[in-house]
């Protein structure tokens, strides 16, 4: 893909230019603080007219090289300097996909500040709320959401029209930065002494109650963008493409990963299927990430077909079925299956393919698929441990290793953050036992593997018997006219709870044998689940839907489905 840009003068480096930072005095000889920065300042100086950065399907489409791209890093950081931001200070970014926010993820560092990523789905009151809580000195914002800013805010804001053109007041404030650096360049900037130190500042959605802070540092982020480039093998030669938000859990770091592996980083600003679908086909992709949900999306589009040259997806979020596996291979997408929280920098374990697994049945080759597997690069054992009895049970004792006895994953070490923001109370909690405790049960297998079976809070008990809302959307969703499924509990005057189960059907099957039909469906999803299911397992109720409630990110909500069955449940 190509098309005639040039960038902004200031945009240009000099000739020459350097592109090392200050080093902190001190430091011992054998030691070197990590910071993901390196990673485009080493790939400026390598590639430095490689294709780094494309933004294609906008009115004003741009491409940066990395050395074109690097100076705009250095212009913002000195930008962000002459506005007053000092170390260790709050900058928010609220964009889409794009090169704002790809720029904040190396710029906000460069200056020595904590980058504020706020998602663009929230409400006012909510941008509000984390803007109030971050202390955020600044506001860096793209054109299209101005409108969740709240009226009072007395912080600074800087506006991207996101054109790449003289005259945005985005690319009027990196040129003021360039004038400011007098040129002084990336040695007039100072790597950061302390590896340690908050790199990121991200938001967790907040469905139970306010948003956690999640702080991430610089050392984690450059260790699990090494992970993630390794474990997805991601290359010069890749094409990365940004249908996962930046804004989430800071990209799962594939900002650093990317730019670590020298590889070309397309952004999109929406998920838009067909879109998606002419760069699978036209833009040479080779990697992408995302939710189950979306690649549902992604396979089910009419654009789909089966590719000539094979894309990885990496996808996480929340555990994809059999069915949608199988679904990806059909058409030359290879599933790279990961798992992990905004607490662990995005991924941390990942599932691993044995070659056993070759002479197995489609079937049952993509339900091994389908579990989480092992801790990835960098990462510390991945364990799973009887949950606490209470907040002050602080001895954690791993379940045995017989993919049966359910428990809770923990985990420590590298890219595991360092603390919620201004709340010890919550990070106590969660640092009980001397391990990040994630709230999700799963099993662990005799080979070590783990098989995420439900976040606690979505265990469904049926009659004394716990059920796995996600091994029930596992079988219902290999039903040949199930596009997607959400289960949750739903209370029953007998049994204490059942499962109640949302299901979208896929196109052909909701305007051909069951349109007006739906309540027939619904027996006959019933029928297939007792075949596959224990009978407590079973859906007592299927609700044919047109959409599910969902997160800018792709995950369900399942909170909003057990406020519609509880309003069901009322009206009884």
């Amino acid at each position: 893909m190509s098309f005639l840009f040039t960038p902004t003068p200031a945009s240009v480096p000099p000739p020459n230019a350097g592109l090392t930072l200050s080093q902190p005095k001190g430091l011992p000889v054998h030691f070197q603080p990590l910071n993901p920065l390196q990673f485009i300042l080493r790939a400026a100086e390598i590639y430095p007219d490689k294709l780094a950065l494309l933004h294609p399907d906008v009115p004003y489409p741009v491409s940066y090289s990395f050395s074109v791209w690097c100076q705009r890093i250095q212009n913002l950081a000195y930008a962000l300097i002459k506005a007053g931001i000092k170390p260790g200070d709050r900058v928010a970014v609220i964009a889409p996909n794009s090169p704002l926010i790809a720029d904040a993820h190396h710029g906000v560092l460069a200056a020595q500040a904590v980058l504020c990523l706020v998602n663009t789905r929230l409400k006012p009151s909510e941008v509000a709320y984390i803007l109030e809580h971050s202390g955020s000195s600044i506001v860096l914002v793209d054109h299209e959401y101005t409108h969740l800013l709240p009226s009072n805010l007395k912080t600074p804001v800087v506006v991207s029209n996101d054109t790449g053109r003289q005259g945005d007041p985005y690319e009027q404030f990196l040129s003021d930065g360039r004038a400011f650096s007098q040129e002084r360049g990336w040695n007039g900037l100072e790597y950061h002494a302390d590896e340690n130190s908050p790199a990121l500042l991200c938001y967790t959605s907040g469905t139970t109650g306010r948003p956690k802070g999640v702080v991430t540092t610089l050392r984690g982020s450059y260790l699990a963008g090494v992970a993630n480039a390794y474990e997805s093998r991601i290359h010069l030669e890749s094409t990365y493409l940004w249908i996962l938000p930046m804004f989430h859990a800071g990209g799962w770091t594939f900002p650093y990963a990317n730019t670590f592996a020298f590889a070309t980083q397309l952004t999109l600003r929406t998920v838009n299927y067909p879109l998606i679908w002419k760069h699978f086909l036209n833009s040479a992709v080779t990697h992408y990430c995302g939710a189950p949900t979306v690649q549902i999306g992604i396979v089910n589009d009419p654009a789909a077909r089966p590719l000539t040259r094979p894309i990885s997806a990496i996808i996480a979020g929340a555990a994809p079925t059999a069915s949608l596996i199988g679904s990806l291979e059909e058409k030359g997408i290879q599933p790279i299956h990961v798992y992990g929280l905004t607490e662990t920098y995005g991924p941390f374990t990942r599932n691993y393919a044995q070659a056993s697994w070759a002479t197995l049945s489609p079937q049952e080759r993509s339900k091994l698929m389908a579990r989480q597997g092992h801790s990835f690069a960098t990462a510390q054992d991945v364990r799973v441990v009887y949950p606490p009895k209470d907040d002050s049970d602080t001895v954690l004792v791993d379940v045995p290793r017989d993919g049966k006895t359910v428990g809770e994953i923990v985990t420590r070490g590298n890219i595991v953050m360092k603390e919620y923001f201004r709340d010890p109370e919550a990070t106590a909690k969660a640092f009980r036992g001397g391990s990040f405790n994630t709230g999700d049960l799963a099993v662990i297998h005799t080979d070590g593997a783990i098989a995420v079976v439900d976040r606690s809070k979505d265990i469904i008990i049926s009659g004394g018997e716990n059920a796995s809302s996600l091994a029930i959307e596992q079988e219902l969703a290999s039903h040949p006219d199930v596009l997607e499924v959400s289960v949750v509990a739903r209370n029953h005057v007998k049994w204490g709870e059942r499962p109640h189960a949302f299901v979208i059907l896929k196109s052909h099957a909701a305007s051909g044998k069951w349109r007006g039909r739906v309540d027939v469906f619904g027996e006959e999803l019933k029928t297939y689940a007792k075949s596959r299911l224990p009978g407590f397992a079973c859906p007592e109720w299927v609700q044919v839907v047109q959409e599910l409630p969902k997160t800018s990110t792709g995950k369900i909500l399942k909170s909003e489905l057990r406020r519609i069955v509880n309003r069901e449940t009322a009206k009884l």
